[in-house]
């Protein structure tokens, strides 16, 4: 796996009403497939190796509407979070037609891999509630959660990868989004 954390899926928000960890949402079945020859490879049936294909949840941070646009989190060329995910949305033909749990989200797949494609629409420092509630929902778990957001430390047109988290830093949407994760923050993150 090209992220390695927790494999169960994120329990729903410390609040919430209703429990969706049961539930695995009918549009991301989880598939299991093997491959290999003849017993050659890992385990699973036939000796060949296992992979699960569990959905992935890409979410852009920024302020939602035109009032917004121009700042730092939402500047043309810096609006990172949904700019990446509008790139994304276009490139793979993935529709962001849906509001769900405060979000924009678009339901798709890159190369047969379940994708959920999401920008929430509360602002900033509240983000966390859109993504908390759709990674419970959907049952994504937290390794596939992948965070795309502006950071103020870096120079522009740097970006840096963190596959495993860390500190939230001074980010407020960063910080809202541990917070409805239960404070785990073992989630990848990419900044720019």
């Amino acid at each position: 796996m090209l992220f390695s954390a927790l494999s169960s899926p994120i329990p729903p928000p410390s609040g919430t009403l209703i429990n969706f960890r049961r539930r695995q949402h009918r549009l991301f079945p989880r598939v299991r497939a093997c491959a290999g020859v003849n017993g050659a490879g890992g385990v699973g049936e036939g000796g060949g190796e296992v992979v699960e294909y569990t959905p992935w949840l890409l979410v852009g941070l920024g302020n939602p509407g035109s009032k917004y646009h121009g700042t730092r989190h939402n500047l043309c060329y810096l609006q990172v979070g949904f700019e990446m995910i509008d790139k994304i949305s276009k490139r793979e033909g993935i529709v962001l037609n849906t509001i769900q749990s405060k979000a924009l989200i678009g339901i798709g797949s890159i190369s047969e891999v379940p994708v959920l494609l999401a920008k929430p629409q509360a602002y900033m420092s509240y983000s966390g509630e859109s993504v908390g509630t759709l990674a419970a929902y959907y049952g994504v778990p937290l390794r596939h959660i992948l965070l795309v957001y502006d950071e103020m430390s870096l120079a522009n047109g740097v970006l840096k990868l963190q596959p495993r988290g860390g500190q939230g830093g001074h980010h407020n949407g960063v910080k809202s989004v541990i917070t409805h994760l239960n404070e785990r923050r073992q989630f990848p993150r990419l900044c720019i």
